[in-house]
């Protein structure tokens, strides 16, 4: 018997100082069950950074051919790809082909460093992808404040996104590797 995903449900009261847009979003995330809870706090931060009418969650690791998040137009073209972790370049070549813009945030400590040096020379044709590193330092607290329900405070300010359920408190300081900065989009 295959195991089901399990459902959270998250309120974030969304701050953004860069991009002037303060919003209360409820959100369901489903999680795999091959997921951990890191790679869904930073969906979930992914969805903060990027946050806007049109983006929404995918069936992600269920979907070969999906990202995590996307943002479609109203014609149902892909203006965003959103990725997570450390994917195939075919994947993310095949992404760039399909969407106006991707984004990949490469997290997993120090695994990260190696995929980026053997990615880096291919990934760098593409134009329209910006690789962005999280540190495991900053995205394991994340995993401190899982609960099937959450409260989340998240404020963007600089492109620093600081998470707060009113207990802890987490800042994510993004790195830029690649391509133009993602919160431009």
């Amino acid at each position: 018997m295959a195991l089901k995903a399990t459902v959270f449900k998250a309120q974030l009261s969304l701050s953004d100082m860069d991009r002037h847009q303060y919003q209360d979003v409820s959100l369901t995330l489903a999680r795999h069950p091959s997921e951990t809870d890191e790679r869904m706090m930073i969906r979930l931060a992914a969805f903060a950074w990027h946050a806007a009418e049109r983006l929404e969650f995918t069936k992600g690791l269920s979907a070969d051919d999906e990202p995590e998040l996307w943002r479609k137009n109203y014609s149902d073209e892909i203006e965003l790809w959103i990725e997570l972790g450390q994917p195939d370049e075919r994947r993310l070549k095949k992404a760039c082909n399909r969407s106006r813009h991707v984004v990949l945030y490469l997290y997993g400590g120090r695994g990260t460093h190696v995929w980026w040096k053997q990615n880096q020379g291919k990934l760098s044709q593409h134009d329209n992808l910006t690789v962005i590193e999280l540190s495991d330092s900053q995205t394991l607290p994340l995993t401190a404040m899982v609960a099937r329900t959450m409260h989340l405070t998240c404020t963007i300010s600089d492109g620093q996104l600081w998470v707060s359920n009113g207990t802890l408190e987490v800042t994510l300081d993004p790195v830029l590797l690649m391509g133009p900065p993602a919160r431009e989009l």
